[in-house]
């Protein structure tokens, strides 16, 4: 007489998410409303693919409108525009 296992199932638990203890906390990404609300037209430098741009920085584009510098990378810059974020490149010739 054999006797036969049943395979038996063994589910996969969610492992943790291993977190950094010292780590600073990250504070919410402000909406578009947010970040330009009472803010004039003289506050907003004109996008220019030239210019350097940094992290916080109010850009008025053409096409686009107004916005405020998100993220900054060497080459492009991510602007969040009323329609949502927008990667764009600057400081190039």
């Amino acid at each position: 007489m054999s006797m036969k296992r049943a395979k038996s199932k063994t589910s996969e638990k969610a492992k943790p998410t291993e977190t950094d203890f010292w780590a600073k906390p990250v504070a919410p990404e402000k909406t578009w409303e947010e970040a330009t609300d009472g803010k004039v037209d003289a506050d907003f430098t004109p996008y220019i693919m030239s210019e350097r741009f940094t992290k916080g920085q109010l850009v008025a584009h053409t096409k686009f409108g107004k916005g405020i510098v998100a993220d900054v990378d060497p080459l492009r810059v991510e602007i969040l525009f009323q329609e949502g974020k927008k990667k764009l490149g600057h400081g190039q010739a």
